[in-house]
């Protein structure tokens, strides 16, 4: 024990991980390290994995343990170990998904659950899951309730869905992952559980002993007795020490007097944080290291919690979830009606903020200091400041109690102020004044459960009392608080409070009210969607008022209650979740056909399946990052660095100089074209790479980029050209060669004349999309002997990769092994866009001679990566009266980006997607946008899913200009088999395998379409502030299967291990392959192929092993390599086959083994390979499907509620219908995504600026349908087919249009309702919705002012009757 600042310090850090002992000597660890870091690099456990680095996707979730040695109590609770730093750890106990189960110990049962429900596709985001579901699951068994019947937790259905809020899944659409869940809860119905491996669907009575087992308590020891000891024994020996662990870097005070002696030491500087839970770097990311840390969270003041009659005051290092806990317990104590409103509201509301495992650890106080320092959009400042809430200060030697508006007046406070406790007063209603207290808060969010920051959000006090003479409701004592709305801190509206104050309400009062907020509520300059804030705002203030005043229709209230077939409550948002998946197995092909579980989805659970980060560290490995350009077209004059502790950590910088002479400058390339790795001398545009810079470690490397400075030069350069308008003005294009431009069909001009109406020209425009897999882009490259490399790379595409990587070195293609296990989700976005990081990792290993690995943090990959394309098309088209529509000519502006990339194949997948309706003649003029932008990439059903939009929003236009239900005049110009024959001659395929009008009939029936969309017009007319709409679109998706390459070998214990092209990234190719080798091999197994899959082992790719192995794209991968797969099981069989009949003669039972063992002393070889080429007939098909979706939306917020999706596909003879089912779920969440919640948003230098979790919003659990209903076909005989499959990767993603669809019903039944506020003179039905629509489009779209025009028109009519 040593001495600092006169005080003893503590010299060690020890901790407990999946129970085993942990000890960290001071100075052996930066203390800026976080939990995960350590994890990952230092412990031989990889579950937790790095999503964000930001607390907002769940995937590096941990269970933490504490223990109190004076209550003998464990308390434990999930967190972000990216944000939870190492030494905020000391003698507690963290458990990952390994501590749970693993292939060692058996699986626990979360993990086989979670496995045989079908939830993990890709299995990045699965160990998260488990433990966020396993956190949920033990606290919820400490509760009082009664015990659950056997095999159950105490968990409820409704806590089960919310139980991974904050985990987010790019793969599976959620509902399986909420079925595994569920199946713990102890008031499920199992029969309301989806498909799973435990029964099956006919079974009438699912028994729950037929689940894995669950102990209740979770099975787990979460604190060994080791570290109780030590904790116990520690406490013999106090001191109250100062205690800092690793001499220099991080300070524990243990009371205010220590705190403020280490301020004033004169040890602290610049690179010094004052951290409770440190969550504060998910939003605000750290510049620069430091190297000082100052944990208070053990200041024993700042956690007290007094509660008095006057209120509770909270200590100001509780944590978020602590503080709610503390809420909730003071409403139930609080004996007084109405008494408890302010408690249980703020309760409510604050489990709305962030995420489960980031409230665990983030600090009530912490999130004010936010707020007061920053503009920070704080629910928390808000809700509390209109709470009436007080805060108490030490500014060193004085205590200070201010009001919480005081409080966040102040200027920004430094560290020699510290924020103690919040007392948040106890209101009550006085039954003496006959007075009532109302308290509400309203949020604005993306989404409804949290992880999403608010537009705006409110909260509202005051009292209200009866004016007997004019028989009206006044307002006394009143608190209105408002934030977020791009205004420095939450404020009291003070004007409004006066003008309302002891008024009657009614309309005309409420609309005074409402003109005063909208010159008190005014967002900063530069805000996003300012007019969006002020009228939610507005919005808030209403809701509140209406019901307190005489005659205004109160938003959320239901004049009459619509049918029961059509949900209808209160707040849809809290509607359970709900779903029915039909699918059918075909026994004709077994295993083949049946709904195995994933191959290895156990070990994707547990953390143990190895994904590119997993591979442990080579020796002296090194790790980089790039510098990337900020300027769309700019000569790069120089990179310099920062003076900062970041800088101090590169050991070398790379860039395009140090490509070896014989190398290309070359990060990607595919058919069309090359795109270099560095932009030299020129960056052609913002987010290019410019150069790598290296460092000891991964966070390092990033902090250290983070210190560069760029100097640019403009002279002599053009414009850079950012829009496709600019791109025409230029002329700058790319070439669509002549095969690849997509074809027209019939005379347009001649279609036009035969028309009764035309829409002479009308626009949609679609944005990006970014990929958001779970695993950002990472490759490890290793140098070897003799200049060659082994690069291991996460990617669709290894084979290119490897050219890639040997282009831009100068070597022969021999000299690189790419290898690919598995990738953490790909959706085209690891195709060719992942070859960047694989060459870039390659150049600077051949250059230092050392390993060099890169793992893009979150930010970094999503400015530099691309996304889909974006597309402007502007079409004119003729109908009849009838519906039947009799040309189409679209002009189609794509933005392609800076190079070709596979951009010239997207003209001709949009066309074949609009082609999916008979338009009678169609024309186009497609034009191939080069822009100074990143380059676009192929993204799942790339083109499809902007054309299929496109053709719904023509058919929704013409239906509203018929005004006719556009259901039918979908049905109208539906496709008979000629003209399907017509419009895709290459794939329309035999007239039986047209199911399309069968399937559509289908979904109409199965999902009462016809009596929902009465029930939505009933619902519209009862309703003014909420409005549903309802549609319905069909889907036809033109596929190519591509050549793949397969071996198959027999070992000489008869194990079998198949080797494929494809790669498995989470749509179930592995798989597949699986099934198909146990098929084919069958033949020769004594109990047809039982026992069979378990003996077949599927490698990963490697592209010196198994060349050829080409693009795992297109949705066609897994088909193409089931079918080499099957090829080379049949070489086996015909050399095994005579074999068995020699040994048959001798005994009629032949074991495999004993086959396998003859034919190897036969010197018969045992390993086949096979390369399958689509014939003539099976190079293309069309796949069918429909899909119906159901919104509502709230007119005030513009907040949009999915409560319903049907989707019926037609998946031929499906090889796998739980795997195909999940691609289906998962591929049209992520479409629901596309459509209405992801904004990719640009600054001007087209840099791409919503880059992270905090600004692009993926669908979450809670924004997905409440009610999802599948149902795979299992269509006939289809003989050009792998054993009569179809895909299903891609193609049920179109179909989420349906949404988009929907929502533009909605809108239309608002506008209705609203018309007369209508300000241009076009038809308020007649309106423009461009893709995404996100809430603040929905509320432009039904109107900024809505609430004032009607209060106006109430006002009037007041007082035209005296009222």
């Amino acid at each position: 024990m040593e001495t600092v600042a006169g005080k003893p310090v503590v010299d060690r850090l020890v901790f407990a991980l999946n129970g085993l002992r942990y000890e960290v000597a001071a100075g052996d660890v930066d203390p800026s390290m976080p939990l995960l870091e350590f994890i990952r690099t230092r412990t031989p456990f990889k579950g937790p994995k790095l999503g964000c680095g930001e607390g907002g996707c769940g995937a590096c979730v941990v269970l933490i343990a504490k223990y109190n040695p004076a209550a003998d109590e464990v308390t434990e609770f999930s967190a972000s170990s990216c944000l939870t730093l190492l030494y905020s750890i000391n003698f507690c106990s963290v458990i990952t998904t390994e501590g749970l189960g693993n292939t060692q110990d058996g699986f626990h049962a979360v993990q086989k659950r979670m496995s045989g429900f079908h939830a993990s596709q890709c299995g990045f985001c699965t160990p998260g899951m488990c433990m966020s579901i396993f956190s949920s699951l033990i606290n919820a068994d400490k509760s009082k309730r009664p015990e659950p019947l056997n095999g159950f937790s105490k968990l409820t259905v409704s806590e089960a869905e919310k139980a991974f809020s904050g985990n987010l899944c790019r793969c599976t659409g959620y509902r399986p992952i909420v079925d595994a869940c569920k199946s713990f809860a102890s008031d499920v119905d199992l029969e309301d559980l989806g498909l799973n491996i435990f029964w099956k669907r006919s079974d009438r009575n699912p028994d729950v002993s037929k689940l894995p087992s669950y102990t209740l308590g979770g099975g787990i020891c979460t604190f060994p007795d080791f570290l109780k000891s030590e904790i116990k024994s520690s406490l013999n020996h106090p001191n109250d020490a100062c205690i800092a662990v690793s001499r220099e870097g991080w300070y524990h005070p243990r009371s205010i007097k220590q705190y403020y002696e280490l301020i004033n030491s004169g040890l602290f500087g610049e690179s010094t944080k004052v951290v409770v839970g440190n969550t504060s770097t998910g939003v605000y990311k750290d510049q620069d290291l430091y190297n000082k840390y100052i944990d208070i969270g053990g200041i024993p003041e700042l956690s007290n919690i007094v509660r008095r009659e006057a209120g509770i005051e909270i200590g100001a290092a509780t944590t978020v979830s602590r503080t709610i806990e503390i809420l909730q317990q003071g409403c139930e104590s609080i004996y007084s009606p109405n008494g408890s409103v302010v408690f249980r509201k703020l309760a409510e509301h604050m489990s709305k903020v962030a995420t489960p495992f980031v409230r665990n650890t983030a600090s009530l106080g912490g999130n004010l200091i936010l707020a007061q320092k920053y503009p920070f959009p704080s629910d928390i400042a808000t809700i509390l400041l209109g709470a009436g809430s007080t805060v108490c200060l030490q500014v060193v030697a004085e205590r200070r109690h201010i009001t919480l508006e005081q409080f966040l007046q102040q200027p920004p406070l430094d560290t020699t102020t510290l924020l103690l406790n919040i007392f948040i007063p106890h209101w009550v209603s006085d039954s003496q004044t006959e007075t009532n207290l109302v308290f509400e808060t309203y949020r604005a969010a993306p989404r409804p459960l949290g992880n999403a920051v608010s537009y705006v959000n409110s909260a509202f006090l005051g009292h209200v009392s009866l004016d007997e003479l004019s028989d009206t409701l006044v307002l006394s004592n009143l608190h209105l608080a408002f934030g977020a709305y791009g205004t420095e801190h939450a404020i009291r509206t003070r004007k409004v409070e006066k003008f309302l104050t002891g008024k009657s309400l009614t309309a005309s009062i409420v609309l005074g009210a409402i003109q005063l907020l909208r010159e008190t509520i005014v967002p900063m300059e530069g805000t996003s969607h300012p007019e969006y804030r002020v009228s939610a705002a507005v919005g808030f203030l209403f809701s509140f008022l209406s019901p307190l005043s005489k005659g205004i229709t109160e938003p959320g209230k239901t004049l009459t209650m619509s049918s029961a077939n059509s949900a209808d409550t209160d707040d849809v948002c809290n509607l359970p979740l709900s779903s029915r998946r039909e699918t059918i197995s075909s026994d004709e092909y077994k295993p083949v056909g049946e709904p195995i579980k994933k191959y290895g989805v156990e070990i994707q659970a547990s953390g143990e399946a190895v994904y590119v980060d997993d591979i442990p560290a080579p020796k002296n490995c090194l790790y980089g990052e790039f510098i990337y350009s900020t300027q769309p077209f700019a000569y790069v004059k120089s990179i310099k660095f920062k003076s900062s502790l970041a800088s101090e950590k590169i050991i070398a910088v790379v860039s395009a100089k140090d490509i070896p002479s014989g190398g290309q400058n070359i990060g990607s390339t595919f058919m069309f074209g090359d795109e270099p790795l560095f932009g030299d001398p020129i960056a052609q545009f913002a987010g290019q790479a410019l150069a790598v810079v290296i460092a000891e470690t991964q966070r390092y490397a990033d902090m250290a980029a983070k210190q560069a400075v760029i100097e640019y030069d403009t002279k002599d350069l053009s414009p850079p050209i950012l829009t496709v308008e600019q791109a025409v003005e230029n002329n700058s294009y790319f070439k669509v060669p002549p095969d690849l431009y997509p074809k027209e069909v019939g005379d347009v001009p001649k279609g036009m004349a035969e028309a009764d109406h035309k829409i002479p020209s009308a626009e949609v425009k679609l944005a990006s999309e970014y990929y958001f897999y779970m695993e950002t882009q990472t490759a490890l490259a290793i140098p070897d002997e003799d200049n060659t490399l082994v690069v291991y790379s996460s990617s669709q595409d290894p084979e290119l990769a490897q050219s890639v990587i040997a282009k831009c070195l100068g070597i022969p293609f021999s000299n690189v092994r790419v290898i690919t296990r598995r990738v953490g989700g790909g959706f085209g976005g690891k195709a060719f866009r992942s070859f960047h990081v694989a060459t870039a990792a390659a150049v600077c290993a051949y250059k230092l001679r050392r390993p060099v690995r890169m793992y893009l943090n979150r930010n970094t990959d999503m400015v530099m990566v691309g996304g889909r394309h974006p597309v402007k098309a502007n079409y004119s088209v003729g109908f009849k009266s009838d519906g039947k529509i009799t040309a189409l000519h679209l002009d189609l502006l794509i933005n392609a980006g800076i190079s070709e990339d596979a951009s010239p194949i997207i003209p001709g997948t949009i066309i074949s997607s609009v082609k999916k309706y008979n338009w009678g003649a169609l024309s186009f003029d497609i034009k191939l946008c080069k822009t100074n932008n990143t380059s676009k990439s192929v993204m799942r059903a790339p083109g499809d899913t902007q054309g299929s939009l496109i053709a719904d929003a023509i058919i929704e236009h013409v239906a509203s200009v018929l005004s006719v239900d556009a259901n039918s005049v979908r049905e109208k110009n539906f496709h008979s088999y000629d003209s399907l024959q017509l419009f895709y001659p290459d794939s329309a395929g035999e007239a039986s395998t047209y199911t399309l009008h069968s399937i559509f009939d289908r979904l109409v029936s199965t999902s009462s379409y016809l009596d929902r969309a009465e029930s939505i017009k009933q619902f519209n007319k009862c309703n003014k502030w909420r409005k549903r709409g309802i549609s319905c679109v069909p889907l036809i998706f033109n596929v190519e299967p591509r050549a793949a390459p397969g071996r198959v070998s027999v070992l000489n214990d008869g194990s079998i291990v198949v080797e494929v092209g494809g790669i498995e990234i989470g749509q179930g190719l592995w798989t597949k392959v699986q099934q198909m080798t146990a098929f084919a091999l069958g033949q020769l197994w004594p109990k047809g192929c039982e026992g069979l899959l378990e003996r077949v082992r599927v490698l990963q790719a490697d592209t010196l092993n198994l060349i050829q192995g080409g693009l795992t794209a297109g949705s066609t991968t897994s088909e193409s390599s089931c079918a080499a797969t099957l090829q080379a099981c049949n070489m086996l069989i015909d050399r095994l086959k005579p074999v068995m009949d020699r040994l048959q003669l001798q005994s009629e039972n032949v074991s495999w083994d004993t086959l396998i063992s003859q034919a190897s002393q036969e010197n018969v070889n045992l390993s086949a390979s096979a390369y399958w080429v689509p014939g003539q007939y099976s190079n293309k098909y069309v796949n069918y499907g429909a899909g119906i979706s159901e919104v509502e939306i709230d007119l005030l917020t513009g907040a949009v509620t999915l409560l319903r999706g049907d989707l019926v596909y037609d998946c031929g003879k499906s090889m796998n219908p739980a795997v195909d089912l999940g691609q289906i779920e998962g591929s049209f969440i992520q479409g629901i995504g596309f459509f209405i919640y992801e904004e990719y948003l640009t600054n001007s230098d087209g840099l791409m600026i919503s880059n992270s979790t905090w600004d692009y919003k993926i669908p979450s659990v809670d924004t997905i349908p409440k009610q999802f209903n599948a149902e795979v076909l299992n269509t006939g005989i289809h003989k050009n087919r792998v054993l009569s499959s179809k895909a299903s990767g891609e193609p049920a993603l179109v179909l989420a249009s349906s949404v988009h669809c929907a929502l533009r019903e909605a809108i239309r039944a608002a506008r209705k309702e609203f018309a007369n506020s209508n300000r241009s003179g076009s038809s308020p039905l007649a309106f423009q919705m461009d893709v995404p629509a996100p809430m603040t489009v929905v509320k432009e779209l039904c109107g900024f002012d809505i609430v004032d025009k009607y209060l106006e028109s109430l006002s009037t009519h007041e007082l035209g009757t005296g009222a």
